[in-house]
């Protein structure tokens, strides 16, 4: 599903404006510890986490996630901001815990399957 699709069926808030919204969302990964997310997210992923810090950028990059999604409605730090639009990364956020949101995007056939 197209990112930008997927976005508007969740009502996720766009918090990196003029960042490319039509890449493809192959699965989903959920983990606030970066290690993790390094090690184990794969090209394509949609990353949900309650990190807003800077370094999530340089991770989304590194792996080539689709976007990343701030849950709990945190806000991104402003350099995380200004980096991801520098990168073309999209960051949503949503007032939604992590066990909502991942539960919708599984229900709208997103899985964390390879």
């Amino acid at each position: 599903m197209k990112l930008k699709e997927l976005a508007e069926k969740l009502k996720l808030e766009l918090t990196t404006p003029n960042t490319p919204l039509e890449g493809e969302v192959k699965s989903g990964y959920s983990s606030d510890l970066l290690s993790d997310v390094l090690a184990n997210s794969v090209e394509g992923d949609l990353w949900i986490t309650r990190q807003t810090h800077l370094n999530i950028v340089a991770i989304a990059v590194m792996r080539d996630l689709a976007g990343i999604v701030l849950v709990n409605g945190a806000h991104p730090d402003p350099d995380t901001v200004e980096k991801a639009a520098e990168k073309k990364v999209p960051i949503f956020r949503t007032s939604l815990p992590t066990f909502e949101i991942v539960g919708r995007l599984y229900q709208l056939g997103i899985t964390g399957q390879r």
